[in-house]
């Protein structure tokens, strides 16, 4: 089986109608005919996998975002689709002798009517400190409270935005073992540029069915659940299983 990469996949889609393979030279030259719809035909079935699930494990990040001094803004990472913000927290340091700290959310609106004050008054170093919220504000940007005080280390996770693959090395986030659904996904596309609908129908029918397995495996999961109730006779807290 040829390698995992952009030009692996795309010589396995050719392979499925006896087209001839490209190589590291010829790749990046193919920028027309059955060659660019096969290689457009992998990104488009590579989009349609991660527009199909909001949170497919493999397009989860860890950030660390560097604080600074006096700043209480930052934007979000351009690739992020969707932040975890119950994840946010600031790490433990030895150089600021603070311990990790989670970052519980505040309602923006709160935030503005209670501390909005804190982002002019750069007069008063008292109100810096050790953050303990955070804060999503409309327009995607990411605010800390109380301001820093020193360049805490922040730590939260988010899905990122896939890119399309781009040069012949490029491997896609989905995992190898599911080559064989980016795959199918590109044959379908491929059928529907040649006009042969009827393969292009069988085969969609197996591109779902490999992504509907993927939500199985990755998705469709049951954990878990603590009951918060408070038990007024024992004081005592109970652990659901939802499997």
């Amino acid at each position: 089986m040829s390698t995992y990469e952009y030009l692996g996949l795309t010589n396995d889609v050719l392979a499925r109608f006896n087209e001839a393979p490209l190589t590291s030279t010829t790749f990046a030259t193919q920028t027309s005919g059955s060659y660019k719809n096969t290689k457009d035909s992998i990104n488009s079935a590579i989009r349609h996998i991660n527009q199909v699930s909001f949170e497919w494990p493999f397009n989860y990040v860890e950030q660390l975002e560097t604080l600074v001094a006096g700043t209480s803004r930052y934007a979000y990472q351009t690739n992020a689709k969707s932040v975890s913000f119950d994840t946010f927290r600031i790490k433990r340091s030895a150089t600021f002798g603070n311990e990790t700290q989670w970052l519980a959310k505040m309602d923006y609106e709160e935030y503005i009517q209670k501390h909005i004050d804190d982002e002019y008054n750069t007069t008063n170093t008292g109100i810096r400190n050790l953050p303990k919220r955070i804060v999503r504000t409309p327009n995607q940007e990411l605010v800390v409270w109380p301001v820093p005080d020193q360049a805490y280390e922040m730590v939260y996770e988010y899905y990122a935005l896939p890119t399309d693959l781009d040069a012949y090395t490029d491997v896609p986030s989905i995992p190898e073992s599911f080559r064989h659904i980016i795959t199918d996904g590109a044959a379908y596309y491929s059928y529907i540029f040649r006009s042969d609908y009827e393969s292009a129908d069988r085969v969609l029918q197996k591109f779902n069915e490999g992504i509907e397995n993927m939500r199985t495996i990755y998705v469709n999961r049951y954990e878990y659940v603590r009951d918060t109730r408070v038990n007024e006779g024992y004081g005592y807290q109970t652990t659901l299983r939802t499997n």
